[in-house]
């Protein structure tokens, strides 16, 4: 990962890094934005927990890529909107 991340913490004894985006229209540059922001997911052999903090458009229902991504085969990730990152944090 070239870019810096928009978080590294420590919660209760355990590491967090994650990145933060704001996607407010689909297709285009806003798939390039959703990648970015998924990217620590994918990260090898971490010894912390990868979260993605995306807002926006993404959670709209529908048949665009980034609804159905989230949805389907990356359900199981730690993807959340900034409103409840308090609330993943303390559950960590």
């Amino acid at each position: 990962m070239d870019k810096g991340l928009d978080l590294v913490a420590r919660f209760n004894g355990k590491y967090i890094i994650g990145e933060a985006k704001f996607l407010t229209d689909f297709g285009g540059h806003q798939n390039a934005q959703f990648n970015d922001g998924i990217a620590p997911l994918a990260l090898p052999n971490l010894k912390a927990i990868p979260i993605a903090i995306l807002d926006g458009v993404l959670y709209i229902s529908g048949r665009n890529k980034m609804h159905r991504l989230i949805t389907t085969e990356l359900k199981n990730e730690n993807i959340m909107s900034s409103l409840v990152l308090r609330e993943f944090l303390y559950q960590v």
